[in-house]
C-alpha cells in the first residue's frame, strides 16, 4: 500500500480496495515498526486517526467521492492542530497543545483526510539539516550516515520512507524543496499568500509559506485543489481565483519556454547534478518545451539579503516566547528579568538563539540603515529580475541543491545552512511558487531540480512537474528497506 501515490491509493478506496481504516491501520503499524530508526515523527496521533478513517468510510458509503477521502497524512509540527501538541521542535513548546486548528489543517479535515500525527523538524525552522530538534536529529532513510534536509525533515522522511502518504510542512528558504531533493519527492512552495499562513508559527514571516512533500506532482495538485484560497484571517492571503490544478496536469508542454541560468551552474555546484539538471531540461524539451538561456544578475546576493532580512523577521517573531503566557518558564526565578533570560536561554536552541541575535543586531540603531534597509532594496532588485526574466520564459530551471546532503558528522561553520539555501531562497524573497522533482540518482542518493514560476502559476508548474514525471521513472524510486 505504502508503494502507491495518494492518487492511486484514492482509487483503491474509490474501487474498495481497501477501506480507510485498513488503510490507515497498515500506516500506523508501519510507523511503529520503521520510525524507531528514522524519528521522523514527534507526535503519533493513532487514536484519533482510526476515528477520522471510519468517517472517512462512513462518509465514502454515503456517496461521497473526495480525492482525499481518507487518505492518511501526516504534518509538519508547526501547524496548531486542536488538542495535539504542536512544539515546532522545541524544548520552548514541548507543552503547548494547541486550542484550534491552523487553517490547512481544517481544509484537510474537511476534506475527508486522515491525520496521522505532527512530524519532526528542525527547531522553529531555523535550519537546513534536520538535526537541530529538541527531539533529536530525524535520519535520511536513504542513508543514515547523510542529514536528512531541513527545516522539514520529518515531512520528508516519513513520505520517502512510506509512513505517510504525503505531509504538510513551510518553506522559508527552502525547507520544503531542500529535504525533497535529498529524498527523491516531490517539494511544492506555492505562491506567497496561495495558501493560508493561520495557524502556522511564523519564522520570518515575508517568507514563509505552507507547502506539501508528496510522490508525484498530480499528489502535490490534489492537495493544493483543497488548500488554496483567501482566508480572511491572515493579512497576506491572496484574493485570487483558485483554477484546478488537476485539470491541466495533462496539457502537452508544446510551446512551453524554460530559462536556464547558465551562471548558476557554476563551480560551487557539484557537476555531476549540474548534468542530471541539464538531463532533466532536455527531457522537457523532447516533451514540447523550449529551452531559453537567461540573466539573474542579482541572484548571487539572495542569500546574504535573505539572511539578514530572515533572521531579523525571526527575532522579531521570537520575542512571544517569554516565558510568561504559554510554553516553557524556567524554575524559581528571581525577577521578571531573571525569568525572561533564562526561560528564553533554557527554552532555545543554539541554532534558534544565534538567529535571534543576528537579527536584533541587523535591527539595531547603529545597523539598521546599513544592514537591513539595504538588503530590502537589493530584495526589490531580485524580483525585479526573475519579473524580466518571465516576460521571455514561462518558467525557469535550475538546480534544488548544490550537492548531496553532507555527512551527519562533518564539520560545517554557521553560515552552512544559509549558503545550502543558496538555489532556493531567491523564491522566497521573490514570494514566486516553485517545485522540486527527483531528476537522478548520484551515490545512489536522490537529485532534484527546481522549477520556479511567475506568481500564481502553479498549474503550469504542476503541469510540467507531472509531464516529465510521466516520461520518466526518478520519482518512483524508493530506499532500500522502506
Amino acid at each position: 500500500m505504502q508503494q502507491k501515490t495518494m492518487a492511486q491509493l484514492a482509487q483503491a478506496l474509490a474501487s474498495k480496495e481497501f477501506s480507510a481504516r485498513e488503510l490507515t491501520e497498515h500506516y500506523l503499524q508501519r510507523i511503529k515498526q520503521q520510525d524507531p530508526a528514522l524519528n521522523s515523527f514527534i507526535t503519533v496521533t493513532a487514536e484519533q486517526a482510526l476515528q477520522q478513517a471510519e468517517h472517512a468510510d462512513a462518509r465514502r458509503a454515503a456517496g461521497e467521492k473526495q480525492p482525499l477521502l481518507g487518505i492518511p497524512l501526516a504534518h509538519q509540527d508547526l501547524f496548531c492542530t486542536q488538542e495535539v501538541r504542536t512544539s515546532c521542535g522545541s524544548k520552548m513548546l514541548d507543552n503547548f497543545v494547541a486550542p484550534y486548528n491552523a487553517q490547512l489543517i481544517e481544509q484537510l479535515n474537511q476534506a475527508g483526510a486522515v491525520s496521522l500525527g505532527k512530524l519532526n523538524m528542525d527547531e522553529f525552522g531555523m535550519s537546513s539539516s534536520g538535526q537541530t530538534s529538541f527531539y533529536g536529529a530525524c535520519n535520511n532513510p536513504w542513508d543514515n550516515s547523510r542529514v536528512v534536509g531541513g527545516a522539514a525533515s520529518g515531512s520528508a522522511a516519513a513520505v520517502a520512507a512510506g509512513l505517510a502518504a504525503a505531509s504538510t510542512a513551510m518553506d522559508s528558504g527552502g525547507d520544503i524543496r531542500l529535504p525533497a531533493a535529498f529524498n527523491g519527492l516531490t517539494g511544492l512552495k506555492p505562491t506567497y499568500g496561495r495558501v493560508s499562513r493561520w495557524g502556522m508559527t511564523a519564522y520570518a514571516s515575508s517568507f514563509d509559506q505552507a507547502g506539501f512533500l508528496t510522490r508525484t506532482a498530480e499528489d502535490s495538485a490534489l492537495l493544493l485543489n483543497v488548500c488554496a484560497g483567501f482566508d480572511e484571517r491572515d493579512s497576506t492571503s491572496a484574493q485570487e481565483a483558485v483554477p484546478d490544478y488537476s485539470s491541466t496536469l495533462n496539457q502537452p508542454l508544446t510551446g512551453l519556454r524554460i530559462g536556464i541560468a547558465r551562471a548558476l551552474f557554476n563551480v560551487d555546484l557539484n557537476s555531476q547534478i549540474g548534468e542530471a539538471v541539464l538531463a532533466s531540461a532536455e527531457q522537457l524539451q523532447q516533451l514540447g518545451a523550449t529551452l531559453v538561456d537567461i540573466e539573474l544578475p542579482h541572484a548571487e546576493h539572495a542569500v546574504a539579503i535573505a539572511t539578514i532580512i530572515g533572521t531579523a523577521e525571526a527575532s522579531t517573531n521570537m520575542s512571544r516566547f517569554d516565558g510568561v503566557r504559554f510554553g516553557y518558564r524556567c524554575e524559581n526565578p528571581r525577577d521578571l528579568a531573571d525569568m525572561y533570560q533564562r526561560s528564553r536561554s533554557e527554552g532555545l536552541g543554539e541554532q534558534v538563539q544565534r538567529r535571534i541575535l543576528l537579527g536584533a543586531y541587523y535591527l539595531s540603531a547603529e545597523q539598521y540603515q546599513d544592514y537591513y534597509v539595504q538588503a530590502q532594496r537589493i530584495r526589490r532588485l531580485v524580483k525585479q529580475d526573475y519579473m524580466e526574466a518571465f516576460k521571455q520564459v514561462d518558467l525557469i530551471l535550475s538546480p534544488t541543491s548544490a550537492d548531496l546532503p553532507r555527512a551527519v558528522n562533518a564539520t560545517v561553520d554557521a553560515n552552512a545552512d544559509f549558503l545550502t539555501q543558496r538555489y532556493t531562497v531567491a523564491a522566497n524573497l521573490a514570494g514566486l511558487p516553485a517545485l522540486s522533482l527527483p531528476v537522478g540518482l548520484l551515490e545512489q542518493l536522490p537529485v532534484g531540480a527546481q522549477l520556479i514560476a511567475p506568481h500564481f502559476h502553479e498549474a503550469r508548474l504542476l503541469n510540467a512537474a507531472h509531464q516529465y514525471q510521466q516520461a520518466t521513472d526518478w520519482h518512483t524510486r524508493t530506499p532500500a528497506g522502506f
